[in-house]
């Protein structure tokens, strides 16, 4: 294969703008399917983890590959939430362009602005695809605007100020040159073919000099074991060449080429061989890690190690120590828990793991890239108990500084006050307020990452689920006062037992409930939200007393309200720095850090 013929393209974009969609539609449109393929009747094809389809986000970046004409292009899908920058960051590095797709509607984003960043400070050419150009609140040429003066303002050198801009409908495989009279006409993705292979440039590598390959990401399967992914800078590779691994330490560690992919699709298609410039998948490499170079071994030199931003919040994790310990997993112990969190190094490169104890301080990019790792390792099987997010500080010329965000919230007009009045509570500075032509209210505040915690599921509740909220780290500020605790007191289980429909009346009186009837729970387990600020306990388990008089009405059916079940995301927003999350692969319990109540009182009176 010549270079020359190669292209090597990243898909970025805001969350939920249509990267994943548009990919579907140049993986079908390529032919790389059969007809009779189920992927030709898939969508989100490349959403392959559950996570992924259940959240309708794309987790992990994926590299697929297509042919047009003669060129083999290679397509590097990237995460379009904040959360996963890491995983953009890791990626972008082998491509030569980038696909930037913005909405029609909504516009440049903060994480629009983010990638774009990153783009273009490693010089990859951009082109602009703004995508959904069918929907009712379509404002392309406000958009494009918009996109002018984010590239006035991100653009490393004047060149990376002339883009060219696409019109695409990646839902319907449909892309333009120019805005089209009627975007229900017949269309397909052609126009985008040539653009990559005329707007992207061929890679710019040494074919003649000794190999040197990056390792980008890794891969497993049954077969082969670990895959090391990258694409090779300089020079060729062949099966059964010896090489050596740079290790990060500064080791050189010996390895032979065992079997060597290109990609095609979804697929990893074996070959003999491969040139400067492909992106491929190789075997045998041995024990390698992300950022570790595979090179020639007369000329063992290492590719600069990848930088990956800070992350901004921390949580602890660490062995269950509820009574109810090991009786709904198979992993529980603190060493199992060590090896699983090891093992999620090697591949999560924006994550890093501190012992703290028995159990681990697990700092990552944000609520949700940390919920991703409580849930999967959820559903493998494993228990333990997390405690209140916090924030990652650093020192500063002897100061302590906080992650500050930009939060940009879109809201109906009848809901603004509502939002400030939060906002104002958390102390974020408004820097911005409009409506759009839609009569959308757009809020910008600045404000630090600490008071953002549990912000998204709040105005959930006050906007009735109509609050569109994004966020991005766009730098350190002095660390500000503690805010006050943001919700009410709990109401919590007094003696451990299987809860009833008689004991739980009492509950609905005092507040929220949050358990149903014969429901087993254990003493200082959250099993309610009081109306008050303080905590109350409640004996759930209680059951009513027989006695010799009875009136007809007094054992009538119990009517209860049904109780609020919190997900992971919204048990971890509700948590007090006195309170942990239990999780299991059956159940959420939150639950009081000390169980005992005369132990809990001593402490809130030593405090």
């Amino acid at each position: 294969m010549d270079p020359k013929k190669i292209r090597n393209v990243a898909i970025i974009a805001h969350v939920d703008h249509g990267k994943t969609t548009l990919v579907d539609g140049l993986l079908k449109q390529s032919n790389t399917f059969r007809d009779n393929q189920a992927e030709m009747s898939q969508d989100l094809i490349m959403d392959s983890g559950d996570q992924e389809r259940e959240r309708g986000i794309t987790i992990t970046a994926k590299i697929t590959a297509v042919q047009h004409d003669d060129y083999h292009i290679n397509i590097i899908d990237t995460p379009g939430h904040a959360d996963f920058g890491g995983e953009v960051e890791r990626t972008l590095n082998m491509a030569d362009g980038c696909l930037l797709i913005v909405d029609a509607q909504e516009g440049p984003m903060p994480q629009t602005k983010f990638v774009l960043t990153k783009a273009l400070a490693l010089n990859l050419k951009p082109i602009v695809v703004i995508n959904k150009i069918d929907k009712p609140g379509s404002r392309v040429s406000e958009v494009e605007d918009e996109l002018a003066d984010l590239f006035l303002e991100l653009a490393v050198h004047e060149d990376q100020l002339h883009y060219p801009v696409y019109y695409a409908i990646g839902r319907a495989g449909k892309a333009w040159t120019s805005m089209p009279d009627d975007p229900e006409a017949d269309g397909d993705l052609s126009v985008l073919f040539e653009g990559i292979i005329n707007d992207v440039p061929a890679p710019s590598v040494e074919p003649d000099l000794p190999f040197q390959m990056l390792v980008t990401a890794l891969s497993w399967d049954s077969f082969q074991g670990k895959y090391a992914v990258g694409r090779i800078s300089r020079g060729s590779i062949t099966t059964g060449t010896p090489v050596v691994v740079c290790k990060k330490d500064g080791t050189f560690a010996k390895a032979k080429v065992d079997r060597i992919y290109n990609h095609q699709g979804l697929a990893k298609i074996e070959t003999q061989n491969a040139i400067a410039g492909d992106i491929v998948s190789v075997t045998g490499m041995g024990d390698v890690q992300i950022g570790e170079t595979i090179a020639d071994p007369d000329k063992p030199e290492a590719l600069p190690v990848l930088e990956v931003e800070a992350p901004t919040l921390k949580i602890y994790l660490g062995p269950n120590t509820s009574p109810f310990k090991g009786k709904e997993a198979e992993f529980s112990t603190s060493r199992q828990i060590a090896d699983r969190l090891k093992k999620e190094l090697e591949t999560n490169i924006g994550l890093l793991v501190e012992q703290d104890g028995i159990g681990f301080l697990v700092s990552g990019r944000g609520e949700l890239h940390l919920s991703v790792l409580i849930e999967t390792m959820r559903r493998e099987g494993f228990e333990f108990e997390v405690g209140r997010p916090q924030v990652v500080t650093r020192e500063e010329n002897g100061k302590t500084m906080e992650p500050l965000e930009e939060v940009i919230i879109e809201v109906g007009a009848e809901q603004v006050g509502s939002v400030q009045a939060e906002l104002g509570q958390r102390r974020a500075i408004l820097k911005d307020q409009f409506t759009t032509n839609k009569g959308v209210t757009k809020l910008i505040y600045e404000m630090p990452t600490r008071t953002l915690l549990g912000l998204r599921n709040t105005l959930m509740t006050a906007t009735k689920g109509t609050a569109i909220l994004n966020s991005l780290v766009m730098g350190y500020q002095e660390l500000g006062a503690a805010l006050s605790q943001q919700r009410p007191g709990v109401l919590i289980a007094f003696q451990t037992g299987n809860t009833t429909a008689y004991a739980l009346q009492t509950v609905e009186e005092r507040g929220v409930c949050f358990v149903g009837p014969a429901t087993q729970v254990y003493a200082g387990q959250i099993i309610g939200l009081n109306t008050r600020s303080d905590d109350m306990e409640i004996n759930v388990a209680k059951e009513k007393h027989l006695t010799n008089m009875r009136s007809s009405s007094s054992d009538g059916v119990v009517q209860l309200t049904p109780p609020i079940i919190f997900s992971l995301e919204q048990c971890l927003d509700f948590l007090e720095s006195d309170e942990l999350l239990e999780v299991t692969p059956q159940n959420l319990r939150l639950r009081k850090r000390e169980l005992d109540p005369g132990k809990r009182k001593r402490a809130k009176s030593n405090a």
